[in-house]
């Protein structure tokens, strides 16, 4: 099993194969686009996102040709973002959806499931960071948020509320310094 650090090193991989794949991704009609390897995740904005802002809150962590690939896939990803914002705003709101839809669902999962969440949580969490970055994305200008999209994600917030449970950081605890207990408290326990 890989550490919190080895973890960040393989995003790193991961996001410059996305950054790489941003354009044609852009592009095409596919929300979840193929990667150059079966091994890694499918690219999406929310998942380009999520380690995005993982990696630069944590380069640190990473060695000094780490962090100028980190710097180089971000302006390239920014660039092809920059050339075609209607087109990242309709996939961030594409997607945004979906993860909405997905999140509620894995909230009815949970409810059934009852004490054995625990086991699953910290890899639905994934989702609801996508949301959140996601909801960043269209909260910054020159992009537009749906007002009943942010709705919603309060509305599906309050829902995992009112059954939560606080406790420690269910990431690897090198990731805990980019993820801040009073924004993204739904990274430091689980629901009951």
């Amino acid at each position: 099993m890989m550490d919190g650090i080895e973890k960040l090193k393989q995003d790193l991989i991961i996001l410059e194969e996305m950054a790489a794949a941003s354009e044609d991704y852009l592009n095409s009609d596919l929300l979840y686009w193929p990667l150059s390897s079966n091994e890694m995740p499918r690219m999406t904005l929310g998942a380009y996102l999520m380690r995005q802002h993982r990696l630069l809150a944590l380069r640190g962590l990473l060695e000094a040709d780490e962090q100028a690939r980190l710097g180089h896939a971000i302006q390239q990803y920014n660039q092809v973002v920059a050339d075609r914002i209607v087109r990242s705003e309709q996939r961030a709101q594409e997607e945004l959806g979906v993860r909405l839809r997905q999140w509620e669902q894995a909230q009815r999962d949970m409810r059934l499931e009852g004490g054995s969440v625990r086991a699953y949580y910290a890899t639905a969490a994934e989702n609801r960071m996508m949301i959140q970055v996601l909801l960043n994305m269209l909260r910054t200008p020159p992009y537009r948020m749906e007002p009943h999209v942010m709705e919603r994600a309060i509305v599906l917030d309050g829902s995992l509320r009112s059954r939560w449970r606080s406790g420690d950081f269910i990431w690897p605890e090198a990731w805990q310094a980019a993820y801040p207990a009073g924004e993204y408290w739904w990274l430091y326990g689980h629901p009951a």
